[in-house]
């Protein structure tokens, strides 16, 4: 526990009129970034993206107009941001419910990235990134093991040592002429220690729309298969495709089964707002009225439901009703509600504000392969575009000089705090932690800034 500056009690924030400094000194977190995102209006998007129809954009280099300021592990360290989940999880006796609520965490980690059309950093080979949160009871270390493919991998665990969260992601991004698709690759595996339960699961497909012309927007689909390795038990999560006339956007709909595939409830909702769940009779009855044409009760803002925003836009399906609500359902998870500046700071969540805060005192203690001291990214979150446009082209010059230095001398690049080796749950390959990392020996860390 490190207390940078004691004299900062009053700006950090205080509890029971004592100052309580985390270990990465942040206690207050920001509510805003310092400058506001700036209009994409004056650019060209089809000028840059002609050529790349087809291609798998990870090997492109992207002009700075497309990204938001953070790097794509402070994206995956939004996993986070509904770690409740994970903690009601650990905390229920029953099975089912903790099934219930890892399928419930499962969604909410996409949940962040609603209306969230910027692109997050290209990782630099060897990158970290670290978060402790005391007050949500966790902390979180990434590293960017692979630059082609780029490949990232992290582990997070409770304070408490009541779970582990680890995993590695490799998405492929293609542009398809008027959409960009990322297809998720890469197992995502929590442990409740208590229970001695893993989870295994893979996100769905992400594809934002309309990158030429007109408004953009983002959906997600595909099948997400949620396996419990230690009951058999198995959670099926349909990310419904928009569809012709929008009707589908959003929803998630499917089940939960045990090891001899009996339906033990049926979950439906929506990853931009919220996910209920009720037994399956119950659902079927509910759907045979409503294709009689019975009369569904639609949810109103009473029932804990935040009705999604959408605007009217070129080649963007209008939602024309919100959750239609089941009689007798229970609410697994709600969606949070955005700042109020939300759509001036890239449409980021209060979470994700605060990811690339750097107070007075943190340097000395990060790892300097931490992404907060990117500059790039930095001088972006700052207002200082062209600053941050050349910062970019720099670091990525620094890092192909260096790929072409170690070829040159026949040395092999080394990961620091993940290794490669095989998932213990599904037996396919994964990078792993090593650990050591909180330790803070950072004296062989990689200067690639």
């Amino acid at each position: 526990m490190l207390d940078l500056d004691p004299h900062q009690s009053n700006r950090t924030g205080k509890h029971n009129g004592e100052s309580e400094i985390q270990e990465n000194g942040i206690k207050r977190h920001r509510t805003s970034l310092p400058a506001p995102m700036f209009s994409r209006s004056d650019f060209s998007v089809w000028s840059i993206l002609k050529k790349c129809i087809g291609l798998e954009l990870s090997k492109i280099t992207m002009p700075i107009v497309f990204n938001e300021p953070l790097s794509f592990l402070q994206r995956i360290t939004e996993y986070m941001e509904h770690i409740y989940l994970i903690n009601k999880a650990c905390s229920h006796a029953d099975p089912l419910e903790r099934m219930q609520a890892v399928a419930a965490f499962a969604v909410s980690a996409v949940a962040s990235q609603w209306e969230r059309t910027g692109k997050p950093f290209n990782p630099l080979l060897g990158e970290t990134y670290e978060l402790t949160r005391e007050d949500l009871g966790f902390r979180f270390i990434s590293e960017q093991v692979s630059h082609h493919p780029p490949i990232s991998a992290f582990y997070s665990e409770g304070l408490n040592k009541d779970f582990i969260f680890h995993g590695s992601i490799y998405p492929k991004l293609k542009f398809w002429g008027k959409s960009i698709e990322a297809e998720p690759r890469g197992t995502i595996t929590l442990e409740l220690l208590k229970h001695n339960e893993a989870y295994t699961w893979t996100n769905p497909t992400c594809c934002v729309h309309n990158v030429i012309i007109g408004k953009l927007w983002l959906e997600q689909y595909g099948t997400v298969e949620i396996v419990n390795h230690s009951t058999g038990d198995k959670c099926v999560l349909n990310f419904k495709p928009c569809g012709l006339f929008g009707k589908e956007l959003h929803r998630v709909e499917g089940y939960i089964q045990d090891k001899n595939r009996k339906k033990l409830c049926v979950i439906y909702g929506k990853w931009t707002e919220c996910l209920w769940c009720t037994d399956p009779t119950t659902y079927e009855t509910y759907k045979k009225n409503e294709k009689r044409g019975g009369e569904q009760k639609k949810l109103k803002p009473s029932e804990d439901v935040i009705k999604s925003e959408n605007d009217e836009a070129d080649d963007m399906p209008e939602v024309q009703d919100t959750v239609q609500f089941i009689p007798g359902s229970k609410l697994l998870w709600r969606i949070n509600c955005r700042p109020p500046n939300s759509s001036q700071m890239y449409n980021f969540t209060s979470f994700a504000v605060s990811l690339n805060e750097l107070e007075k005192g943190m340097e000395a203690i990060l790892a300097p392969t931490d992404c907060r001291l990117r500059p790039d990214i930095r001088n972006m979150e700052n207002g200082n575009m062209d600053v941050a446009s050349k910062e970019k082209e720099r670091l990525e010059e620094k890092q192909r000089a260096a790929r072409k230095e170690r070829a040159k001398d026949e040395v092999e690049w080394h990961t620091r705090w993940f290794h490669q080796g095989t998932n213990p749950y599904t037996g396919t390959s994964d990078w792993l932690y090593s650990g050591g990392y909180f330790d803070r020996n950072f004296s062989d860390c990689p200067d690639i800034y």
